[in-house]
């Protein structure tokens, strides 16, 4: 009967170790989940920084090159050129 009554409380002890562990578990995974979701925040808001300097990159370079810069006259014409059409496009339906 002893020995059963050993039995029993090896059983109890590693339940309560077990449930310990589990509880310890489930706060680092809460913690975890926590810094992934600021880090996901985080690279969000730089991706959204990176996309707003390359479109001030972009009407930089389109600037330059129109303000007389030899290294992208042919981006600028093309963009003239497409704003032409534009408005090309504007004033036909404006006129219809």
């Amino acid at each position: 009967m002893s020995e059963l009554i050993q039995i029993v409380d090896s059983l109890e002890n590693k339940i309560s170790k077990l449930l310990h562990r589990m509880e310890v578990l489930n706060k680092a995974n809460k913690t975890l989940e926590n810094e992934l979701n600021q880090i996901k925040s985080n690279h969000e808001s730089t991706r959204r920084t990176v996309s707003e300097w390359e479109e001030k990159y972009n009407s930089l370079k389109l600037a330059n090159s129109m303000l007389g810069s030899n290294t992208n006259k042919t981006e600028a014409k093309l963009k003239i050129n497409t704003l032409i059409r534009e408005l090309d496009y504007c004033i036909a339906q404006l006129s219809e």
